[in-house]
């Protein structure tokens, strides 16, 4: 089970980024179908590396901004977890990442494995995304149920410990269930946004267009930056180690820059319309939607709007509706340019 204590708790999820990328690097077969590119013979390579590499810098200080706002702003009273204003926060956080499942990713997905390109059995006889994305939510409420239930378990089994280790000031068994769940959550999260953060990364490093890289690059510094925001805001409530939380919103902030230069790095070999490459890509943005959806609709969404707090206080339930409103439909309009 999951550690949340030591850097450790995050060695699954990089392993599973490695996977990812070791999957994605070698997705260069030879294509079955000749798709219209857009045309590069007008622009210099040296301009195109230029662009490529501002948007490492971009979308590393967006991601790094995005995350740490919530982090930092535990220090200001107003924005702490238990305020008014942080509900707010966190349900326009929680817009962007239920958008970012159902208007980003998804519908790449689906495009991705209707791909031409693809044979025409199993890939066009079944919903393959649909059905990705479907047990990716099972398999994410299976995960959330059984973790949240293993340390329940194991927190009230140790019940007479834990008060005389509060007694002695001891922070790991004196962690509450809700702390336990919160820390659950921020690590499915994480994961869910990795994997999509990978891809999309890769995606801009080996593109050779000029003109798919602009819009790209303004499109992504802002998904970066509000999918931060998410995170950070579920890291905040948390409460992990000073250690634990550095690691976790560095691995987020480097995620997708790392995925730019793998990119630019296999660009020469890397095809994207490959029948290998559609697949793994189509089928782990599939899971990533199934992952995102169901924590923004479940643990983010329902979890506050459910609570007592926010139900008995009608200005805080209003104000949390727009902000997730606001936050999906600002996510929503990032995808005319990606």
């Amino acid at each position: 089970m999951i550690n949340f204590q030591s850097p450790s708790s995050f060695k699954f999820n990089c392993g599973f980024a490695y996977a990812l990328l070791f999957l994605l690097t070698f997705a260069s077969a030879d294509c079955f179908c000749d798709l219209a590119k857009l045309e590069t013979s007008d622009v210099t390579s040296q301009k195109v590396l230029r662009y490529k590499i501002g948007s490492i810098a971009s979308i590393l200080i967006a991601g790094a901004l995005g995350v740490s706002l919530p982090l930092v702003s535990k220090r200001i009273p107003i924005l702490r977890p238990e305020s008014d204003i942080f509900f707010m926060v966190k349900a326009f956080a929680a817009g962007v990442i239920l958008a970012t499942g159902f208007i980003h990713i998804l519908p790449d997905a689906m495009d991705t494995l209707s791909s031409p390109c693809l044979a025409d059995y199993p890939w066009h006889k079944f919903p393959f995304s649909g059905f990705v994305a479907m047990v990716s939510a099972i398999g994410t409420l299976m995960v959330d149920s059984f973790a949240t239930g293993y340390y329940k378990r194991q927190h009230f089994a140790n019940s007479k410990q834990v008060s005389a280790d509060e007694e002695t000031g001891d922070e790991h068994n004196s962690l509450t269930s809700e702390l336990i769940r919160h820390r659950i959550i921020s690590q499915v999260l994480e994961l869910g946004i990795v994997v999509h953060s990978v891809i999309i990364g890769i995606s801009l490093g080996a593109t050779g267009s000029i003109d798919a890289i602009k819009p790209l690059l303004v499109a992504l510094s802002f998904h970066q930056f509000f999918e931060g925001m998410g995170l950070g805001g579920c890291i905040s409530q948390a409460r992990f180690k000073s250690r634990s939380t550095a690691i976790m919103a560095t691995f987020f902030s480097l995620t997708t820059p790392i995925g730019i230069a793998i990119g630019m790095g296999i660009s020469s070999v890397y095809k994207e319309d490959s029948p290998t490459s559609l697949i793994v890509e189509g089928l782990f943005n599939s899971a990533s939607a199934g992952i995102l959806i169901y924590m923004a609709l479940v643990d983010l969404l329902a979890a506050d709007f459910m609570n007592p707090k926010l139900q008995s206080n009608v200005k805080l339930q209003i104000g949390a509706n727009v902000s997730l409103l606001l936050g999906a439909g600002s996510m929503s309009v990032l995808a005319k340019w990606a």
